[in-house]
């Protein structure tokens, strides 16, 4: 039997990217801090894993204070959420066709 990965998004293969994706799929923002509590990361692990994402145009960051302490938020971009659904869905096909 063969099984085809063709469709999957590369970008989503990290444990990290595709925790924030599947985080900002389901809520408009979320803060640093927030992500690196639900999805348990360093914050060097979340920054270099967003970067990423966001030089693929799949997130976009909003820096801005919050009195005097830095506040990032992030947000799925169209592009990043088309992106995904077909990651998800080539996903879905590929357990389709491994039963």
């Amino acid at each position: 039997m063969k099984v085809s990965l063709i469709g999957l998004n590369k970008a989503f293969e990290s444990r990290a990217r595709l925790g924030i994706m599947s985080v900002l799929m389901v809520n408009d923002t979320v803060d640093f801090a927030t992500m690196k509590q639900w999805l348990e990361l360093t914050d060097g692990n979340l920054a270099s894993h967003a970067r990423a994402l966001e030089e693929l145009g799949y997130i976009a960051s909003e820096k801005r204070f919050v009195g005097r302490k830095p506040n990032t938020t992030y947000r799925a971009t169209l592009k990043g959420r088309e992106a995904f659904r077909e990651h998800l869905a080539a996903l879905e096909q590929f357990v389709k066709e491994a039963k």
